[in-house]
């Protein structure tokens, strides 16, 4: 198994959705309205400064985005955003990614990476960060729905560069 890590193409806008859509669609790990539509969904994952796929033998399994937290005087601070496939899951791609993403963060002279919303049940993230060397700033008690009605906390999370 051979896996690549590169900048998205055009080409690559079908399978970067097929990624999103049923992450989008589940509701219970980010905070974007499950009935986003295709061409919103790539507008805000391709809207910041660097979108990455990660291929596996060809065929795309995780993406990637890398853009400033906020403007002006918060712009040296990084955010980012990871999905992998569902059947790829566990495989150490979110990791690859995160590495990369963490290197171009670097190169792009940002000083800091933060997390403004993890949802604190998905537990793969959580300890994918916190394992990266992230920390939890910030906790916003019972800050997210989940799609059977619970609610979550949702977790701030910051890395020095």
């Amino acid at each position: 198994m051979s896996m690549t890590i590169r900048r998205v193409g055009d080409a690559d806008r079908a399978a970067v959705w097929s990624l999103l859509k049923p992450v989008f669609r589940a509701g219970d790990t980010y905070a974007i309205d499950p009935e986003i539509t295709e061409a919103d969904a790539l507008a805000y994952w391709f809207g910041g400064q660097v979108a990455l796929v990660a291929e596996l033998d060809g065929e795309i399994v995780g993406t990637a985005y890398l853009r400033p937290n906020a403007a002006g005087g918060g712009s040296h601070v990084a955010n980012a955003g990871f999905v992998t496939s569902s059947a790829h899951r566990g495989k150490g791609i979110a990791r690859r990614l995160l590495d990369r993403v963490l290197a171009e963060a670097t190169e792009a002279g940002y000083a800091a990476m933060q997390f403004n919303f993890v949802v604190e049940a998905n537990a793969r993230a959580v300890t994918l960060w916190t394992m990266s060397g992230f920390s939890v700033i910030g906790r916003i008690p019972q800050g997210f729905r989940l799609p059977d009605g619970t609610v979550c906390d949702a977790l701030i999370l910051h890395k020095t560069l």
